[in-house]
């Protein structure tokens, strides 16, 4: 897939984290849901519960290549060789690997797995001193160059493990508006780290985003003020993020994104256990939304994909579930009805 008018998500889809630690239910349930272009997208679950090393932060950094983390009272810190942090994580990555690949016999079809993207990265992972790697331009660009390399191993033992797929990289930037605007704070937490130039932040993106060879990323944020537009530039196909949390502020940017088929992953349906409105209800925002910008109905749902607003970690099974499926039917209503 090298034109972003050949990404087709399908109408729905998760953003990666689920609850528990049984890594065969969360596939049962998110194979079970989205069963392919029709229905919406799966996607490879991650499962934090089970403590660290699956959490965000430690899940990608088992994946670097030639770099190691390690787990410190303050968070993880990168060292000189792997311990037995890397190791657990590598393997909950595998358990979970199995499990996607024993649920998704015989799929053909869009199939998202998920990583911490450079930026939150480097905000998140610690240098031997304490402070977090964006305080060091070099230890940014290795540890950028490190995720580059380790996403490319990691995007072929998916599709060696799920050959019918058409393997799609989301990478998770929620730091990226404070790495961009200043506010990552210091390890002792009475400064902030200065804001990295918007240049060096959208090729850093590049770089990691070429690791598909024109093939489709979805770049992910549930914060505030999400950078469509660097984002677009940076290469994504699609942007992913909290319905919500769109102003009005940011119509120009989004119907920019429209028009220049970037897809938007947008989330409407709560991450934590909430009560859920009529499917209908549940799009009402991404209607008006469409006829603010006076954008064309019949673009709508080849456009949105729908997802939860954030990360389903914090809820329970069984919201979980509803949630995935309210998706689901909210992007049947959308269909249905775009106008």
């Amino acid at each position: 897939m090298s034109e972003n008018s050949e990404f087709r998500p399908g109408p729905a889809t998760g953003v990666g984290s689920m609850p528990g630690g049984d890594a065969r239910e969360a596939a049962k349930t998110v194979a079970g849901t989205f069963e392919g272009p029709e229905t919406g997208m799966p996607f490879l679950a991650e499962l934090p519960a089970r403590g660290p090393g699956a959490d965000m932060i430690g899940r990608t950094a088992g994946m670097l290549a030639e770099l190691y983390a390690r787990v410190e009272p303050s968070g993880w810190r990168l060292g000189d060789r792997p311990g037995r942090d890397t190791k657990r994580a590598r393997s909950w990555l595998g358990e979970d690997l199995d499990a996607l690949e024993e649920f998704t016999q015989g799929y053909q079809g869009p199939l998202k797995v998920q990583a911490v993207g450079p930026w939150t990265l480097a905000a998140a992972l610690e240098l031997r001193n304490g402070e977090v790697a964006l305080s060091d331009p070099g230890a940014c660009r290795d540890l950028a160059g490190s995720l580059a390399e380790g996403l490319r191993e990691h995007l072929a033992e998916v599709r060696r493990r799920v050959p019918g797929a058409d393997v799609v990289l989301q990478l998770d930037e929620p730091s990226l508006f404070a790495v961009l605007s200043g506010r990552v704070r210091s390890a002792s937490g009475y400064r902030t780290h200065r804001a990295v130039d918007r240049q060096l932040v959208e090729a850093t993106l590049r770089d990691v985003v070429s690791v598909q060879a024109g093939g489709p990323v979805v770049v992910h944020s549930c914060a505030p003020d999400v950078p469509f537009a660097l984002l677009r530039r940076a290469g994504a196909t699609a942007v992913s993020f909290d319905f919500a949390l769109l102003t009005e502020r940011d119509d120009d940017t989004i119907g920019e994104a429209v028009e220049g088929r970037t897809k938007l992953f947008a989330g409407v349906v709560p991450g934590t256990d909430a009560p859920l409105s009529d499917p209908a209800g549940s799009v009402m925002g991404v209607r008006t939304l469409w006829r603010r910008l006076g954008l064309n109905p019949g673009l709508l749902t080849d456009a949105v994909t729908l997802t939860p607003s954030c990360g389903l970690a914090g809820a329970s099974p069984e919201y979980a579930r509803r949630a995935l499926a309210h998706c689901a039917r909210a992007a049947r209503s959308l269909a249905d009805n775009p106008e």
